[in-house]
Order: structure tokens, then sequence, then C-alpha cells
């Protein structure tokens, strides 16, 4: 490194200013013009002088989010409950959207404690290709895991209005966390008023991003055309080989090894239906 460079980790950015995480404490500095317009995101490794207080390069990035708008995200807790009911769709293009961009995904069944209708749907659809946790934030059952899981991380939390992210960011440091506490009020109520994007270290080299733009997620942002589509379906992977076309996108075609799948029970019908509705999102989308 060379003199008078150090490193840091952009926690927070306001308008011009950077606030970074370094060895030596929180330190706030500005970036050189060419870096501006290229975009240093929340998220990102850099090297500032700590003379100018510039930042002067960026790190290679593990990946770029456009929205939310962030850098090197390692994981996603994608929050679900017995109630409200669970938002199927929602989960799928998040699923879609980790895979995507090299995030690990975990799927949360909150409040258990209140029945499993939902259970057993999530266990058989999706536990054979993703991490599953079944817990409680009111008892604390399973929370435990989701701790462990943190350490080292970058993670986010996403999931629908009224599923317990809030109550499970509480239970995972047994207390209501405040921002004196390392965590934003903004998580802590679980109200998506957040104008920014925040990391907060939580443990040491470990941060929850304050964030509210993955409940947002929408098609026509997946950085994926539709022929791509089925290839981020974990489930379908097995039988692609059974079409009669390798252009098939598993719709209207004829000899579809995945249409005979879902007929066979292989493939969870409710799953490809939904598969169809963001096929068609993506046939139909605009580029930005």
């Amino acid at each position: 490194m060379a003199k008078g460079m150090q490193q840091g980790l952009v926690v927070k950015k306001m308008a011009d200013k950077f606030h970074l995480d370094t060895p030596q404490g929180r330190e706030i500095v500005t970036a050189r013009a060419i870096l501006k317009e290229n975009k240093i995101l929340v998220g990102d490794k850099v090297f500032y002088n700590t003379e100018t207080m510039n930042i002067e390069t960026v790190g290679e990035r593990k990946n770029t989010l456009l929205r939310p708008p962030m850098a090197n995200l390692d994981q996603l807790f994608i929050v679900l409950a017995q109630e409200p009911i669970p938002d199927f769709l929602m989960l799928d293009k998040m699923l879609i959207f980790c895979m995507v961009n090299s995030v690990e995904p975990i799927i949360c069944l909150n409040k258990i404690d209140k029945g499993c209708d939902n259970q057993e749907y999530i266990h058989k659809v999706y536990g054979k290709h993703f991490k599953i946790i079944f817990l409680s934030a009111h008892t604390q059952k399973n929370v435990d895991e989701v701790v462990n899981l943190l350490n080292g991380k970058t993670s986010a939390f996403a999931g629908q209005s009224g599923v317990g992210k809030s109550a499970l960011i509480n239970a995972l440091f047994k207390e209501d966390i405040t921002l004196e506490g390392n965590l934003s009020y903004k998580i802590a109520r679980g109200k998506n008023t957040t104008r920014h994007i925040e990391l907060f270290e939580i443990f040491k080299h470990s941060y929850i991003a304050d964030t509210p733009g993955f409940t947002a997620l929408d098609e026509a942002y997946l950085p994926i055309t539709a022929e791509k589509l089925p290839y981020y379906y974990p489930d379908f992977l097995a039988h692609l080989s059974e079409c009669k076309y390798k252009s098939c996108l598993h719709n209207k075609e004829q000899e579809c090894g995945i249409k005979k799948a879902v007929k066979e029970g292989k493939i969870d019908e409710k799953r490809y239906i939904r598969y169809l509705t963001i096929l068609q999102a993506l046939q139909s989308k605009k580029t930005y």
C-alpha cells in the first residue's frame, strides 16, 4: 500500500460525501472526479489518501446491484411468515435475483409458533436447492441459526410488510436495536422510509444493509433475458435435456421436458405457473 493510503469500507453515501469504516474508526471522505462519475457504491472497498481525504481507487467487486444500488452483498435473508400469506412470486423473483448476482439466499419462515401451514410446501418445493430456516422471532426458536450465518458477512433482510423482519432483527440481539446499538431505527421499526442505503456493523466485519429496495424488486430489473430464465430454476435443470428444442421456453412448445415434469409431479405446478408470469414480464420488459 502506498504511503498515505488507507483502506476503508463505504458504509454510507450522502451527496458527494462517503462514510468509511476504517481501522482507525469512521472517516468521512470525498472522491476524485473520475470515480464519482463511475459511481462509488455502499459496500465498496476503497483506498483513500489520508492527507487529501480523497478516495483514489475502488477495489474489485464481488457483485454490483442495480436496485438497490450497492456492492459486495454476501447474503439475503428472505423472510416469509404464516401471516401474511406468503408471496411466493416475490420469493421466486428474489431467488433469481440472488443467483444472478452471486448472493447467497436464505429463506426464513417466521412465526412458526402460530402454525405451520406453509412449512411443508416450502420444504418440498425449495428445500433441495436452498437453505431454509424455520423460526420464531417471538419464541427465539432457531434464531441462533441466523446469528451464526451473519458472522463475517454483509447481509440484508427482505420480505413483505408484516412478516416480522424488525422483530427478527431485534431477536437476533435480544433487545430493541436503536441507532446507538449499531442498527437504524428504520430497521427496528420495519418502515420502508429509508432514503439511502447504509451498512451497520453488528459484529466485527459483519454488516447488515439498511435498504427497502429488495421488497420492491421488479422483474424488469432482473439482468437476464427470457431465454436465460429457466437456468435460474434449479428444479428445472434435470429436465431441460428432455426438451426437443434447445431454445424451448417451456411455455407453448410441444415435447417440453419441463411441462412433462410438471404433469408428472416432479416440478411443482404453482411454481411453474409463477415461472410463466416472470417469463412473460421478461419478454415484454423495456431496456433500462
